[in-house]
């Protein structure tokens, strides 16, 4: 892998790669800092990648790991921060939000991974280190969640 692709990667999916993190971190500021960190330890260990997936899920797998660090590091929870939508704008729906903290970790970062990152689910299985098919368990169960979460909560 040459560097001029991860720096491409870099440079088109930085905001994709934060907003998720911040699902982990819950902070947007620790979550671009784990990013930088996942980059920066991809660009070191780039002749391990084998290629035998998508770079970027690869990447992917890496700022995970970044931002389950520094949570960590940071035993101090702060405040859920909710990721921006993929249109770029902050989601206004604050039921939503708290619903979707309420998650298991591998379920909300699925989510993100699908909705916010746009992953199919063999990368997004990668990036996770599990199977395609547990990736449509965790997705089906987080859908299954979500659902019964906002009704209970809308009435």
């Amino acid at each position: 892998m040459r560097l001029d692709e991860l720096e491409a990667l870099y440079r088109s999916r930085f905001d994709t790669f934060a907003r998720v993190a911040a699902s982990v971190t819950g902070d947007s500021e620790r979550a671009r800092d784990a990013v930088q960190e996942a980059f920066a330890t991809a660009v070191r260990k780039r002749r391990s990648f084998q290629g035998s997936g998508p770079l970027e899920a690869w990447v992917w797998r890496i700022v995970l790991n970044a931002a389950r660090s520094d949570v960590r590091r940071n035993a101090a929870q702060v405040a859920y921060d909710a990721p921006t939508a993929s249109n770029g704008h902050p989601e206004t729906d604050a039921e939503l939000r708290a619903v979707l903290a309420r998650l298991p970790e591998r379920q909300r970062t699925a989510v993100f991974l699908r909705y916010y990152a746009d992953l199919d689910y063999a990368s997004i299985g990668e990036a996770l280190g599990i199977r395609t098919g547990t990736v449509a368990a965790t997705l089906n169960a987080a859908h299954a969640a979500l659902r019964t979460q906002l009704e209970e909560a809308r009435t």
